[in-house]
């Protein structure tokens, strides 16, 4: 059990409410938990993938991974090798297949630490990942069967048809990237084993925390918060 872990880290709000402290500090907090450690660093990694799709679509200025170094977040150095695909596949993007390596990765760990609730991350981060990709390519006229990835893995009980349906209605780009955070805050939030002061407990605490660093990036980058002129 984690009793101390858990009660010295400071509480978090809601989505947009300033974070805390920042990964760094809550890994630095987890070295005398070296298993959470690592879940919240598979969790994090996530979020460093998220950052390099957006640096190499142009999107972002500056990345700052917590997992990858920077220069793998620019693409500019090769990535850790549980990220490379079992088997290359040249009909599918190499985007899919590094999110295939990376949710497979993430659901042995699951595995080998016994971690209901990483597993269960997996099969929700899944799912939406699925039913955004499969939004994206019908409204492109393109089949959405041949961007799926990891569809073993998906929670196939979750339902996904109203955020989606947010998330594609958002009147901006960043507010729909809101609606998806706040779709994955209420789901961690739901799964958070809150007072079991166990591995669980600790990984839903870096999913949320990660969360509010990503929603406070969104504030930051958002012109209408912080007009330039």
């Amino acid at each position: 059990m984690y009793i101390f872990e858990l009660t010295s880290l400071p509480d978090l709000g809601e989505p947009g409410t300033t974070p805390p402290l920042t990964g760094r500090a809550l890994l630095d907090r987890l070295e005398s938990a070296p298993r959470p450690q690592a879940q919240v660093r598979a969790l994090w990694l996530h979020d460093d993938l998220l950052q390099r799709e957006a640096w190499l679509a142009g999107e972002i200025e500056s990345v700052d991974p917590l997992v990858l170094t920077v220069a793998q977040a620019r693409n500019e150095a090769p990535l850790p090798a549980h990220l490379e695909p079992a088997e290359p596949v040249v009909s599918r993007p190499q985007a899919d297949l590094l999110w295939e390596a990376y949710f497979r990765h993430v659901a042995g760990l699951a595995e080998r630490t016994a971690s209901q609730f990483l597993a269960a991350w997996v099969g929700a981060e899944v799912a939406l990942r699925n039913a955004l990709a499969g939004a994206r390519a019908r409204n492109l006229g393109l089949e959405p069967s041949d961007y799926v990835v990891a569809e073993d893995l998906a929670d196939p009980s979750l339902e996904t048809d109203d955020v989606v349906g947010r998330w594609a209605t958002a009147p901006h780009p960043l507010e729909g990237w809101r609606v998806l955070i706040r779709w994955r805050w209420d789901w961690a939030r739901a799964h958070d084993a809150w007072f079991t002061f166990g591995d669980d407990e600790l990984a839903a605490y870096g999913a949320k925390l990660m969360l509010l660093i990503r929603w406070h990036r969104l504030d930051e980058a958002d012109p209408a918060r912080h007009p330039r002129g």
